[in-house]
């Protein structure tokens, strides 16, 4: 049998310390500082007619000006990545910037003093005139090099405002997700017992009435309808069509207990149905509650009218029964209607359920957008 080997994945590059990530990037940038400075004079000094080697101008360029400039940008930023409350407050960049000019100012006139030999003083006078000709020298470079760093420093501050910010954002959409979905589901928790107890009550009808026959046929029927509850309920949408067929084999079944008496149109089963999507087991508990409020009232054929109708963006659902009568004697739970509601606000905002009595009548409309709501 052959064997195939295969060769160990080079380790990955480790990565790069901020600390040290910091201070290449400040070497780097002072290198190229001066560069440009060396140029500058090489240039001077072609005009004025002085040979001098531009290497030579670069090496002094660096060292006299860029290293201690480097060493106060490194410096600097570690200590306000480290102690942010440095600068916390106006007046405690004030007290910084003083202690900077007192401190590190004298330090740089030193080392460049000490560079170009100018420490050998033999008399007080001969220290004021140095004093006086470092008194000139790395203010503007000093003072810029402040400036960046603290504005360097409020950006990433800012830059970690922001991404705090947005992980928050994230954090409270991901639980806020999480929760809606929890609520969908105790929602479907409660419709499938709900919609599973009411078939079920037709079935113990027909048996307490002794037609055992009709009573197995309801059971098969059952056992369809409880197939696509299941398959259903495990989905976020479904189509309209989808649940219109559901709701005519609902319909079947509850003709085994109300025979003649169920007396159900529908009025606008098109193509579009197929194209609609919404919550599952949306249509049921709404015809449910027609029957409930209808046939389980009076005597009589029932008068139960099931719409729907496109109009402009929307499809319009209509489930409407006669008003009047005796209470019922089902009367349900109480959760049809206002699971509906929730589960459609939940689906898409914009959808809506209004019921209610109008006229001699009780109209529970359902309205469905045509459109996703989050495409633009």
């Amino acid at each position: 049998m052959n064997t195939r080997q295969f060769l160990p994945l080079p380790a990955p590059f480790p990565a790069i310390p901020p600390a040290l990530g910091t201070i290449v990037s400040t070497v780097l940038l002072w290198m190229a500082i001066s560069a440009l400075g060396a140029l500058q004079t090489y240039s001077d000094n072609l005009r004025i007619g002085v040979a001098s080697p531009y290497s030579s101008l670069l090496l002094t360029w660096f060292i006299e000006y860029a290293v201690p400039l480097i060493v106060l940008s490194v410096g600097l930023g570690m200590a306000l990545a480290r102690w942010p409350v440095l600068i916390d407050r106006p007046r405690h960049v004030v007290l910084l910037f003083i202690g900077l000019v007192l401190v590190f100012q004298p330090a740089q006139w030193l080392y460049i003093a000490w560079l170009r030999g100018y420490l050998d003083v033999a008399s007080l006078d001969e220290a004021w005139q140095l004093l006086l000709k470092m008194l000139l020298v790395g203010w503007f470079s000093t003072t810029g090099t402040f400036a960046a760093i603290l504005a360097i420093h409020y950006g990433r501050q800012a830059r970690e405002r922001e991404l705090g910010w947005q992980r928050a954002q994230t954090d409270m959409l991901n639980l806020r997700l999480a929760l809606e979905e929890q609520r969908l589901l105790a929602l479907r928790a409660q419709l499938e017992p709900h919609f599973l107890f009411n078939a079920l009550n037709a079935i113990s009808a027909l048996v307490r009435d002794g037609d055992r026959t009709l009573a197995l046929g309801g059971i098969g029927r059952l056992s369809s309808l409880l197939r696509y509850a299941l398959s259903a309920s495990a989905r976020n949408t479904v189509t309209v069509a989808a649940e219109l067929q559901f709701v005519r084999d609902y319909l079947e079944l509850q003709r085994l207990r109300y025979g003649a008496r169920l007396q159900v149109r529908i009025a606008g089963d098109g193509d579009l149905l197929h194209e609609v999507e919404c919550p599952p087991l949306l249509l049921q508990p709404l015809v449910e509650n027609a029957l409930r409020h209808d046939l389980d009232c009076r005597d009589g054929p029932g008068d139960i009218r099931l719409s729907f109708e496109r109009q402009g963006e929307a499809l319009l659902i209509r489930v409407t029964n006669p008003v009047g009568g005796p209470a019922s004697a089902n009367p349900g739970a109480g959760l049809g209607l206002a699971n509906t509601r929730d589960r459609l606000g939940l689906m898409n905002p914009a959808a809506s359920l209004r019921a209610g009595p109008q006229g001699d009548r009780f109209v529970a409309e359902v309205r469905l957008p045509l459109t996703d709501p989050d495409q633009p």
